[in-house]
């Protein structure tokens, strides 16, 4: 078995799928981050937590966030490359991905604003009133510097999971918008030019169904700053992304959608992202495998290289293996997610079965990362825990995407609602059934009837083991028929 295409993500990416998208934009792309990308990438990872200017010298409130000026120019490139706007000129999400793929095999933080982005793109084209699309979905598609940015604000100080519970942002109407006045506690990127917002109008019930979601632009119609931004968050990883406390006071938004509908579109913008996150989660395992690979090959101990060594050789043969799982699993996510994108409540059951394969794969893949990026410092030795030599970084990122949009804990128990109110388990199985092993099918099949049948304690208290088996069922089964169908040799 040959590793050699894990330096390059076009490279895998062509390994693992029979076609290939916008092949020269990827690999101009991918150029780009080998002579320039990559440098800014770990200065601003350096840098660490980026600065907020809060006020003018004259005390005018500004909250401005500063980066370098590589920074900006490593950020515009993506948009320009089209991870927003070829969504919406080709009707197709798979070159974001794809891009999206490229752009997390070296910064996987920077994938979040061009992902939020894209998830303020189509929330407004879907279920924005014609004026308001004509007003902002241009500037979100624009090709050059001055492209405008989205984020996604759901969470506030309760929590994120708890939507129903959590979310105090209200919203009072006010002739055409909205007044919105609460506070978002974890706001990635922060300094967006628009977001899209959870609040609760006036009057709604305090559950999930009393949620609507709102377009909320930076600036008010008089030019005014329409957010304040109370602080920066200091993570220890995806400094490439500046994730903020957010002040909402009587913050002019626009209502997106009907109000009954509220929760349904929060879920679909996080869903985008869930996917996204998957996407991110393989390519940073493969960045992981590629510098542990790099270092493996040039270590001797023991008279050869590392790598020539029997035990190392089988773990990066198994953790390639695992690679290719995740992988097929993640795009399973992306191809379910461009077929039912443009779909609106009520959905049909191939949302469901959508559903459910992301939540699947945004828990398996995210794992995978992790463990993926703990074995490459591990590999490294003492080397692999020393900052400047940058393996530490792919665990410390890898940390922020097993908690992005979603715990482990909030997709398992996502997929069991999908699974128990939609039936998504019986949807994904006979997805599944032309290519799974039967005896193994019937089993996983089995199992999971089994469980959703255990009262509601036990069926929580045991769900992780059942959810993590059939994570691992449909990727498997979803590499075995990627690899019966193109896949290059290995």
């Amino acid at each position: 078995m040959t590793f050699e295409m894990l330096s390059s993500p076009v490279a895998f990416l062509k390994h693992r799928l029979a076609e290939i998208q916008h092949d020269p934009v990827l690999r101009e792309y991918e150029a780009w981050w080998e002579r320039e990308g990559k440098v800014t990438s770990q200065a601003t990872d350096r840098a660490g937590t980026p600065w907020l200017r809060m006020f003018d010298r004259f005390g005018k409130r500004l909250d401005e966030i500063l980066f370098s000026a590589e920074y900006w120019k490593m950020l515009k490139r993506g948009y320009q490359a089209g991870v927003v706007w070829r969504a919406f000129e080709e009707n197709s999400l798979l070159p974001s991905f794809l891009l999206g793929y490229v752009i997390s095999f070296y910064d996987p933080g920077l994938y979040c604003p061009y992902t939020v982005s894209l998830s303020t793109a189509v929330p407004l084209e879907k279920y924005g009133p014609p004026e308001l699309k004509g007003r902002f979905l241009p500037q979100l598609l624009r090709r050059d510097e001055d492209v405008w940015q989205g984020a996604t604000w759901m969470t506030e100080a309760g929590g994120g999971s708890d939507l129903g519970t959590a979310v105090e942002t209200v919203a009072r109407p006010a002739g055409d918008r909205w007044l919105l006045t609460g506070e978002k506690y974890f706001a990635s990127n922060v300094g967006a030019e628009l977001a899209v917002v959870a609040a609760r109008p006036e009057g709604a019930p305090r559950n999930v169904r009393g949620l609507a979601l709102f377009l909320l632009p930076r600036r008010r119609e008089d030019g005014s700053l329409n957010y304040f931004v109370r602080r920066i968050k200091d993570k220890i990883g995806t400094r490439s992304v500046p994730t903020g406390e957010v002040e909402l006071r009587d913050s002019e938004a626009y209502l997106l959608g009907r109000p009954e509908w509220g929760v349904y579109l929060i879920l679909e913008v996080l869903n985008l992202s869930r996917v996204a996150n998957s996407v991110g989660s393989v390519a940073l395992a493969q960045r992981a495998m590629a510098e542990a690979l790099s270092f493996a090959e040039q270590r001797t101990a023991f008279g050869r290289p590392i790598l020539e060594h029997p035990l190392l050789r089988k773990q990066f043969e198994e953790r390639f293996a695992a690679l290719k799982m995740g992988f097929a699993l993640a795009w399973e996510a992306v191809q379910r997610l461009n077929e039912v994108w443009h779909e609106t409540p009520p959905y049909p059951d191939r949302y469901h079965l959508f559903r459910l394969i992301a939540h699947l794969a945004k828990y398996w893949t995210a794992e995978m990362a992790a463990q993926t990026a703990k074995w490459a410092m591990e590999v490294h030795g003492g080397a692999g825990v020393v900052e400047e030599y940058g393996v530490e970084r792919w665990l410390r990122e890898a940390m922020i995407l097993s908690i992005w949009e979603g715990t482990p804990h909030r997709q398992i128990l996502d997929g069991l609602e999908a699974m128990e109110r939609k039936g998504a388990h019986r949807l994904l199985f006979q997805h599944l059934a032309a290519t799974a092993e039967p005896q193994a099918l019937e089993e996983i099949a089995s199992r999971v009837e089994d469980h959703l049948a255990l009262p509601t304690e036990e069926k929580e208290a045991k769900a992780e083991e059942v959810f993590r088996d059939l994570a691992a069922f449909t990727a498997a089964t979803l590499l075995r028929k990627a690899e019966g169908a193109s896949c290059g040799p290995d």
